[in-house]
């Protein structure tokens, strides 16, 4: 079923065109990628889709009734204090109702009125009705899906977070919203490796329609089955995965190449002889031709697969063979210790990637290495003939005040006015753009001066921080060519699991304030911790269950205490069963948490027998996880026994 159609849909901003021509179908349960270069007007197609902006050419029919969740840029959380009710603030009616109900049964227990019962039934069935009793679990199970405890999201205020964290609850938000099209513009930014993999199963499995613009190949080779690419002013739909778009993009620019340099020699041929017969004896097959040629519509020449950019990253020395040395290094911040106790080592020819949690002290551990930061204990230093260039992921490096001549000139006096101009327009800024402020660019623009200037330093050693933040896909490829041609040394944080399994020949990983070493490639670390994410998600599953133990035992014990002085023998021996039960919950818990610990560190993954032994812990924890179920259905029978012998 068709749920939003685009006809031949052009946007225009005065006397600038932001593209022509757009024809797009999204049919239900469909799910779209929208790639493109920055400011091509991905975002724009979205404010097109909800109808907060007409077309200037075309048209959009959406389906009657459709529902479209939206998150946008400036996040309003209404009179949601807590994270928790920020991230149901699209259930706040039907909670409100919830709180309603409660009050309604409270009072209804002391007054019989025939209205208020009949008012209560009625708001008691919109309840049920709208899904009321499933609100808690499902806003519960996408906080913890998105890194945060559900159970502490109820009284852990919003305005504690981060700005990457308040970015993950409005993700939240948006997910758990009633809707029947799903638009998420870049909605990897602010979620770690770990994340993205929940969120890609999470699109991958429901049932509503979701067009999303990312710059994240991995997560969009993993979720889409459509892409809509924009280029050269309008955009293109391809049917098929994002790695079956790239196959067919490259066949379609060759076509239109071909038919595009097949036009040019007819029309060379066509001009060469209206020139040579005009005044002749052929001048009235020569006007002809003329006119012919005037009315003849003209193939566009297809856009560079080089795009806007070209970057080239070189070294001047060579360098010693051991580029950092890192001997019982502590690192922290104020009241927190993120790194304790590590000793390594990085080699000239390394291209490390550090992997780990948000928060865990990746960029923390970059800005130490740069000397950016002192170690509170320890020792990390970089060897004398190594020459480090650093890129921020915030583009701290980048000066707002000056203008962008000014920047690339400082970096290079003796370059003359055409070698500046000529650098900067290696990176999509030509004639009086030099002249701006970069203050006043935009992130990713910001992002490509950032690598201009990275370019100069022809640096052997290479810190990278999330260099593909604010990137569109094309520039992320250049951007992997230009670090894998690279011959120097790279450190690498990054999200981006296709630079990383491209480029990444030895992994560290953060965790639990220890790095772990892996001697090998990051696609070898995602195959060896396959085990790791089954003893999370058995580890979720688990606390869904523990959490209802946990809710059982504060019933039974208001119960208990609710009971006469002096039970009967019954009692006491339901109570006897119980207690032995409950115990026996306790033992399998705390088994659980053993093994799901030895599981989930990485150290386990580094000795040459890890993924055998990590195959064995799982089939263990699997028959454990059956044991604990089949406990707590023993202690819930035994539970109810008591209570019923108790009443």
């Amino acid at each position: 079923m068709t749920q939003i159609s685009i006809g031949a849909v052009g946007v225009e901003f005065g006397a600038t065109t932001l593209f022509t021509d757009i024809t797009v179908t999204i049919s239900a349960g469909e799910r779209w990628g929208v790639v493109g270069r920055n400011g091509t007007g991905k975002t724009t197609l979205f404010r097109l889709m909800t109808g907060d902006l007409a077309p200037s050419k075309g048209t959009v029919a959406r389906q009657t009734g459709l529902v479209v969740s939206l998150l946008g840029q400036h996040r309003d959380y209404g009179e949601a204090t807590t994270v928790w009710e920020a991230a149901a603030g699209p259930f706040a009616e039907l909670l409100a109702l919830e709180i309603s109900l409660a009050e309604q049964a409270h009072a209804l227990a002391d007054v019989h009125d025939e209205a208020a019962l009949t008012k209560y039934g009625r708001d008691l069935e919109r309840f049920e009705r709208e899904g009321g009793y499933t609100i808690a679990p499902r806003v519960d199970a996408v906080l913890q899906g998105l890194g945060f405890d559900a159970t502490a999201a109820r009284t852990q205020m919003l305005t504690t977070l981060s700005g990457g964290e308040r970015g993950r609850v409005g993700l939240a938000r948006q997910l758990v919203a009633p809707s029947d099209i799903l638009l998420l513009d870049e909605p990897t930014n602010h979620l770690d490796l770990e994340t993205t993999q929940w969120l890609e199963e999470y699109l991958r499995e429901t049932e509503r329609t979701v067009v999303l613009i990312s710059h994240d190949r991995a997560f969009l080779a993993a979720v889409v089955d459509h892409v809509l690419h924009f280029e050269g002013g309008s955009a293109e739909a391809y049917t098929g995965g994002y790695e079956s778009f790239i196959m067919q993009r490259e066949e379609r620019r060759l076509s239109l190449q071909r038919a595009f340099d097949k036009q040019q020699k007819v029309i060379a041929a066509q001009v060469d002889y209206i020139a040579r017969n005009l005044a002749g004896q052929n001048t009235k097959q020569a006007k002809g031709r003329r006119k012919l040629l005037a009315r003849l519509p003209r193939l566009s020449s297809p856009v560079p697969p080089d795009g806007v950019m070209s970057l080239r990253l070189e070294v001047a020395e060579r360098g010693g063979d051991q580029v950092a040395v890192a001997e019982h290094v502590k690192i922290g911040v104020p009241e927190r210790t993120l790194i304790d106790d590590f000793s390594g080592r990085i080699m000239r020819g390394d291209r490390l990637g550090v992997l780990g949690p948000n928060g865990s002290g990746k960029s923390t551990l970059l800005k130490t290495l740069v000397g950016e930061r002192e170690p509170e204990g320890g020792e990390l230093k970089v060897g004398n003939s190594i020459q480090v260039a650093y890129y921020d992921q915030n583009l701290g490096q980048v000066p707002l005040d000056k203008a962008l001549y000014d920047v690339i000139s400082e970096l290079r006096p003796a370059w003359e006015r055409r070698m500046v101009q000529g650098h900067l327009g290696r990176f999509g800024f030509s004639g009086d753009e030099a002249q701006r402020k970069a203050a006043t660019l935009s992130g990713g623009e910001r992002a490509r001066v950032a690598l201009a200037m990275l370019m100069l330093t022809r640096a052997n050693l290479l810190v990278l921080d999330e260099p593909t933040n604010h990137l569109d896909v094309e520039t992320i490829e250049i951007l992997e060519e230009a670090i894998e041609a690279y011959e120097g040394t790279i450190i690498l944080v990054s999200h981006d699991r296709a630079m990383l399994r491209a480029l990444a020949s030895k992994v560290w990983v953060l965790h639990d304030r220890h790095i772990t070493e892996f001697d090998g490639s990051f696609a070898e670390w995602e195959v060896v911790s396959e085990e790791r994410a089954h003893a999370a998600s058995v580890r979720a599953s688990e606390e869904v269950a523990l959490r209802r133990v946990d809710e059982k035992k504060r019933t039974a014990h208001r119960e208990e205490k609710s009971q006469a002085d002096d039970p009967k023998r019954a009692i006491k021996k339901a109570r006897e069963r119980t207690d032995k039960a409950e115990n026996d919950v306790a033992e399998l818990e705390a088994e659980v948490t053993r093994l799901t610990t030895t599981l989930d560190d990485p150290g386990l993954y580094t000795r040459r027998t890890g993924v055998e032994e990590a195959h064995k812990l799982g089939s263990e924890l699997d028959k454990l996880r059956k044991k604990l179920d089949r406990a707590l259905a023993t202690w819930e029978k035994e539970t109810a026994a008591l209570e019923s012998l108790e009443r």
